[in-house]
């Protein structure tokens, strides 16, 4: 695929040929930027409808939603694997390949069949946090920098050579929501640039370090389980990695209650780990292992809605005092 880029493949003034395949809200931005661009997005594939809600309704994936306004053609396979997905998306003759969170591994017929690829929109700088939960893990892991790869498939999960690359930093203020919103943005106008610049042979793909790379498994739900013996710091992380999806929690006696809007606070104080301290202007302040406060902006009571510290204290008897565990 180097040399066929090298040679111009598709250098004209036609619009390069895409299919792009994606489903969930991360996809979306690159999908609107490679349309507006004015490629020719020739079929959109993405998963299934899924049961969805309290009715567990069929409901369409965000990209499906987008396509069908852009009036791009939408298959839906259960398998990209299926011979008969491979021959039908074979024929279309299309330069390349565009993915951004699909949800499955391509089949190497189709990756060979591309003359151009298969172009990959992965949120992590690479080879560091490969796999479905990249953008957590970095949160997590208390990183201040992230960033946005533009890969070239091979059949391996995340293992392909880079194309280009775009560091992002990671704010006090991100969470999982806020930074998964940037490195959409980000990722969808580094690939529209790359694309071109692919397409006219002028990137050329770097080969991953393997003896570096760092998987980014997806998240278990005990890992959303805030361990209040740990220190401020890595409990602030858990928080904002899993805020607002699927949402950090705690136990007070029975209850199950998520904690979002985080931050970090210089008050320290006496005490068990998860003891709640009181209410402070920014929310309310519960002890972490080290000693130091961490302050909870927002709360919901399993079943509830999240709503700001002061008005969860009205409708819910937590005193100082209590513990969370």
């Amino acid at each position: 695929m180097e040399e066929a880029a090298s040679r111009g493949v598709g250098v004209t003034d036609d619009p390069v040929r895409v299919i792009f395949c994606g489903t969930p809200d991360f996809a979306v931005p690159t999908l609107e930027e490679l349309h507006r661009s004015g490629a020719h997005i020739l079929v959109v594939v993405t998963q299934p409808d899924r049961p969805k809600g309290r009715g567990r309704k069929p409901s369409p994936p965000p990209v499906k939603t987008v396509a069908e306004r852009l009036g791009v053609p939408v298959i839906q396979p259960e398998q990209i694997r299926d011979p008969e997905v491979i021959r039908a998306l074979t024929s279309l003759d299309a330069h390349c390949l565009v993915l951004a969170a699909y949800g499955q591994l391509l089949p190497k017929a189709l990756l060979e069949a591309l003359p151009l690829g298969a172009l990959n929109v992965h949120p992590s700088l690479l080879p560091r946090y490969r796999g479905a939960a990249p953008i957590q893990r970095a949160i997590l892991n208390g990183d201040t920098e992230t960033g946005v790869c533009i890969m070239l498939m091979d059949e391996g999960m995340d293992t392909g050579p880079v194309l280009a690359a775009e560091p992002v930093p990671i704010r006090p203020e991100d969470t999982y929501g806020t930074l998964h919103d940037t490195l959409a943005r980000v990722g969808a106008r580094l690939l529209c640039r790359t694309l071109d610049a692919w397409r006219r042979g002028l990137c050329r793909p770097v080969p991953q370090d393997h003896s570096r790379a760092e998987p980014a498994p997806p998240v278990q739900k005990q890992e959303t389980h805030v361990d209040w013996h740990q220190p401020a710091s890595s409990v602030w992380c858990r928080i904002r990695a899993f805020d607002p999806w699927p949402g950090a929690y705690g136990f007070h006696g029975s209850s199950r209650i998520k904690f979002f809007d985080a931050r970090l606070s210089s008050y320290a104080m006496e005490g068990v780990p998860g003891e709640v301290v009181g209410l402070s202007r920014d929310g309310l302040l519960v002890r972490a292992g080290d000693g130091t406060a961490v302050v909870i902006g927002t709360l919901q009571l399993e079943g509830r809605k999240a709503v700001p510290a002061e008005a969860f204290l009205r409708g819910y008897d937590l005193p100082a005092g209590s513990v969370f565990h």
